[in-house]
């Protein structure tokens, strides 16, 4: 198996983490009901049940539940408990399509056509960090701290701390070139 690209997988890290991390949150909820509504016919068909769990409330109803409760377990947890644990998604990278599948601390990533070469992207509660994990290795990526800094672990294993802001982020991608 070829050896980690720690550089690659720190920087899809650092975007993973900056990307999903929002107080905001992700509205799994809603998003569920409207990709279902989506599916169940065509477009007049969709309108007419939009229309209808609108007047019902059911739209309002998960909405509120996502932005009140949902949305604030994710916020404060760290975790959603709308995810679809065991999903897999595609994603198109630079040099191929990946397959990252939703498991409940993290992610599995595996390049499409290298089906034994896949790695782990591991949260650990406890430390509030992200690990990248293999078959032969395992090594910290990034370690959230309570003050809005975080710990990333350069390619070279020199841990360098980065503020939690878009100039952080920049400072880190300039690191990791």
């Amino acid at each position: 198996m070829k050896k980690i690209n720690l550089k690659m997988a720190a920087t899809l890290m650092v975007c993973v983490a900056f990307v999903f991390s929002s107080c905001i949150g992700s509205f799994g909820l809603h998003s569920r009901l409207n990709n279902w509504n989506q599916q169940i016919g065509n477009k007049w068909v969709n309108e007419l049940v939009f229309l209808a769990f609108n007047i019902v409330p059911v739209y309002p109803v998960c909405y509120l539940a996502d932005a009140l409760v949902i949305n604030s377990i994710e916020f404060w947890s760290g975790s959603n408990p709308m995810a679809h644990i065991g999903d897999v998604k595609k994603v198109q990278g630079e040099n191929g399509t990946y397959l990252v599948e939703t498991k409940a601390n993290g992610y599995t990533i595996t390049k499409e056509g290298e089906e034994g070469a896949s790695m782990d992207l591991v949260y650990d509660a406890e430390l509030n960090s992200w690990n990248v994990v293999t078959a032969e290795a395992s090594a910290e990526l990034i370690r959230l701290e309570g003050n809005g800094l975080a710990q990333i672990t350069l390619p070279d294993g020199q841990a360098y701390e980065v503020s939690l802001s878009a100039e952080g982020i920049s400072e880190a991608q300039n690191l990791l070139k």
